[in-house]
Parts: structure tokens; sequence; C-alpha cells
């Protein structure tokens, strides 16, 4: 049976892209800093490998034998020893010791919109790393997703959390920004269509529906049965207020570079849109669920672990 590898298979993305394989009949090896619960769909069903940065010749052991090394891995901010520029590094390792061990192709999950003169560390990180799959001389599709929604999904959730608690919801600024929501599954569905191809190609890969930020709040308000009141703030503001939720969570809620991020529009694409699931319709079938816990993603994705 062929087999292919998944970063982080466990976690939101790549678990989207190793179901979609698994569907399509290929087995699937990951690389991820812990192995599946005895209680997680996937385990059993997907090999698991230590996913590190430091073990040259375990890494190419690791990928050895596969055919599509299916990328997921980065930050989604500094945090300690966890920094863009380390990431950056490591995905040129990853990419160095996938070309060792025989890896056909290279589908690397980015984001829309980087830029490696972009003024935020993450889009250029992600540029940079972009680089290092164009220049590893094998067969490679970039795809970059814009805003991504679906089942254990940190952001949406917390959004209709902070709904549920909350009457108003603070937005940064007074212009309106554009969000284009995409599925995680359509996203598994492209990088996977994209997996069996061999022309090199980079593509986004957006939803079929674009909101403002407040349009956003409020259509995910309806969902869980809520009506918040948009407050428009200065960004100053709002990432005091936002300190302040994450130090009574023990999380980081929203970064500086996020917030003016997504003021810039960074989360939409100038592309036709790829994704088909309409985020409302999702919003409506999952209102119920979503926001009923608040989802940390330093417990998810830092704790307890060390830099890779």
């Amino acid at each position: 049976m062929p087999q292919d590898v998944v970063t982080g298979a466990f976690s939101f993305t790549g678990r989207a892209i190793a179901t979609e394989l698994l569907s399509r009949g290929r087995a699937v090896r990951t690389l991820a800093r812990r192995s599946a619960s005895s209680a997680d769909p996937l385990a059993g069903r997907v090999e698991w490998s230590p996913l590190q940065f430091r073990d040259g010749p375990a890494l190419r052991k690791s990928l050895q034998g596969a055919e599509t090394l299916y990328n997921t891995y980065w930050v989604r901010f500094e945090r300690g020893g966890s920094t863009f520029a380390q990431a950056v590094d490591n995905i040129r390792t990853l990419v160095g010791a996938a070309r060792d061990a025989g890896i056909r192709r290279i589908v690397n999950v980015s984001v829309a919109n980087p830029s490696e003169s972009s003024p935020f560390p993450y889009f250029r990180g992600k540029a940079l790393a972009e680089r290092h799959v164009r220049e590893s001389g094998l067969s490679y599709a970039i795809v970059r997703p814009t805003l991504l929604f679906g089942q254990d999904d940190i952001l949406v959730n917390n959004i209709a959390w902070t709904v549920r608690h909350s009457p108003i919801f603070l937005v940064a600024g007074r212009e309106p920004s554009a969000v284009q929501p995409v599925s995680v599954e359509d996203v598994a569905s492209l990088c996977v269509d994209a997996g069996g191809r061999s022309e090199n190609e980079t593509f986004d890969a957006a939803g079929r529906e674009v909101y403002t930020f407040a349009d956003l709040v409020h259509a995910i308000g309806a969902a869980v049965g809520r009506s918040p009141r948009i407050v428009r703030t200065p960004a100053a503001l709002m990432l005091a207020v936002s300190a302040v939720v994450g130090a009574a969570m023990r999380d980081a809620v929203v970064t500086r570079e996020e917030l003016a991020a997504l003021r810039a529009g960074l989360l939409a694409s100038a592309e036709d849109p790829r994704g088909r699931a309409s985020f409302r319709a999702w919003l409506g079938e999952n209102g119920d669920d979503l926001g009923r816990r608040y989802i940390s993603e330093l417990a998810r994705n830092f704790r307890p672990y060390a830099p890779l």
C-alpha cells in the first residue's frame, strides 16, 4: 500500500489531511510531538514517529519509504525557544531530510499572502519556508489557506466562547477587515489532490464567502444564540483586554501581529475560491457545540513540549 508522511496528524490541519489520505486508501505515517491516545480515532491507523529536527539520521529514517510529505508544522507565535526563525530553520532541515530519504513530492501548508518583505514576522517566516521548499529540487505544491474553520479549531471556537460569556465584543479599528473562512476538510482535500500531481504549483485555499470581521462575529453569535454588541476600539485597548483574559485563561488570546494582519486583510485571497463548504452552513450545524469550553493554544501546542 502506498504510504505518505504527515506532520502533526493528531492536531488540526494534519489530522484532516491524514483522514483524507486514509479515506483514499493511503497508508499514513506521522511525525508528531506525541502519539495518539487510545481514544483518538486515528489510534492504530497512523504509524507514529517523534517529530524532532536535531537528530538528522533519525529524521531521515522516519521519512524513508514514503512517497509524499505533507508538512503542516509551524508555530502560531513566538514563545520561549519557539521562534519563527527556528521554525524556518526546522523546515529547511525537514525538507533536506525528505530529499535525502527519497521523498517524491512535498505538499507544504503555508498561509495566504506570505511575503519575504512583510512587516509581520509570521508571514515573512512562511515566505522563507516556502523558499526552502521551492529550492529543494523536489516536486512541490504550496497550499495557502486563509482562515481555517472546522472541528476543534481554536479561533472560531474561542470567538464563540467569548460571545457566550460577554454581551460585547471588541473589534480593533474603524475600517472593516475582510476574512474568508475555508473549511479544514476542503484544505485537506486540496492538499491531497495536489499530492497526486507532479507539477510545481502554489495556490491559495480560500472559502467562497467573504465577511468583515464584525460580520463574522455576528454570524458566530447567531449560531450560538447570542447577539453581541460590536464595540470598535483602539488596537492598544483591545490588546490590553486580551492580555487580561489571557492571563485568566493561562493562554495567549491574540498577538499584536495577528491583530495587525487581520486589519490588513491578510486572511482573504485575491484568487478564485477553491473551497466548497459554506461557513454559515457549518455554523448552523455546529452552533450548539461551539464555544462550550475555551480551548487554550498554549495547552494544546506549547505545554508540556520543549522546543523541537
